[in-house]
């Protein structure tokens, strides 16, 4: 192994920048030289590589989003996009490929090394906590402060006025980070993807159930895969008397700014550990952290493969919000 590229794919998240920092530091401990590509799949296909010096990451583990950059290339889901990747690597003598990403990423890498053969390691790199293979993923935990510093705020303006707050927060399929603001944040009601049958309608019954019992002002946490938060408040306040819902959506707050520490830990040791997977002959695979320990998983076990919610984190949210 004597030429190793790293990328960050699909959406950005805090800690992607300390994730390449020891991609690259544990490289170059090696003797193996690493190389940067640009934009993701996309800046592949264009062969923006370049070589990275320790110099290059320096300053940058305190970062959100990646100095790369990122971004999603349909053309990768092709296989003659994939067969141009596979000759870009070969051109430049590249041994191996470490992915930050999702399953989206990981799905790519994947079959570049069943159709080519190309050595691939793939770190956990996305806010939805959706991956199989790793208790945590690169930039949930700083998702979830941030949106629970956000409901911390608007629980002040909902108690000050009596008034319902909806809060949509990011999660298209997974419902990680609605499930964990909620319970952090006090949230009475969230509504969440894996759980279809807590829909508006029901989310309305609580609320008026609730009010029964005296509460004046709430908080409903919604990931976006269920429902825009506004359409949720508009719904609470036409099914429920007495009620003024307002919708504040997140959106896009939540994958930026400076990582955690968590979220930089995590990063870098499943960085480093990835430059050693690749060393070891690891030639597709996941590298992530279960019960503080670091894990390998084949990516055949990663991809497609739905991770459940905690159900003790679900019954106590039902628990805490009466």
């Amino acid at each position: 192994m004597k030429r190793i590229g790293v990328l960050c794919s699909g959406g950005d998240a805090p800690g992607m920048n300390a994730n390449v920092r020891a991609v690259v530091r544990a490289a170059l401990e090696r003797g193996i030289t690493p190389y940067g590509i640009d934009r993701g799949y996309a800046g592949f296909l264009a062969g923006a590589l370049r070589p990275l010096t320790s110099r290059d990451v320096s300053g940058i583990v305190n970062l959100g989003g990646t100095f790369l950059r990122t971004a999603r290339c349909r053309e990768f889901h092709e296989p003659a996009g994939r067969t141009q990747a596979a000759a870009v690597l070969r051109q430049h003598q590249i041994d191996g490929l470490v992915v930050c990403g999702g399953d989206g990423s990981f799905t790519g890498a994947q079959l570049l090394h069943r159709e080519h053969g190309v050595a691939v390691v793939g770190t956990p790199g996305t806010i939805d906590n959706d991956l199989a293979g790793t208790d945590h993923t690169i930039g949930f935990d700083t998702a979830v402060q941030t949106a629970v510093e956000a409901c911390d705020r608007i629980r002040d303006t909902a108690h000050s006025h009596d008034r319902v707050f909806v809060v949509e927060v990011m999660g298209r399929h997974a419902g990680f980070i609605a499930l964990e603001v909620a319970v952090a944040a006090g949230a009475e009601v969230a509504l969440l993807p894996e759980h279809p049958a807590h829909d508006t309608a029901w989310c309305c019954q609580q609320i008026a159930l609730m009010q029964q019992r005296g509460k004046t002002s709430m908080l409903v946490v919604v990931a976006e895969g269920v429902g825009r938060g506004e359409q949720v408040a508009a719904a609470i306040d036409a099914q429920v008397p007495g009620t003024s819902a307002r919708a504040t959506v997140l959106g896009h707050v939540l994958r930026g700014g400076s990582p955690s520490s968590d979220d930089r830990v995590l990063a870098s040791l499943t960085g480093a550990d990835a430059v050693a997977a690749l060393c070891e002959g690891a030639t597709c695979h996941h590298c992530g952290v279960i019960a503080g320990r670091l894990v390998r998983t084949p990516l055949e076990e990663v991809v497609g493969v739905k991770k459940p919610l905690n159900p003790a984190t679900v019954a106590l949210l039902g628990t805490l919000a009466t």
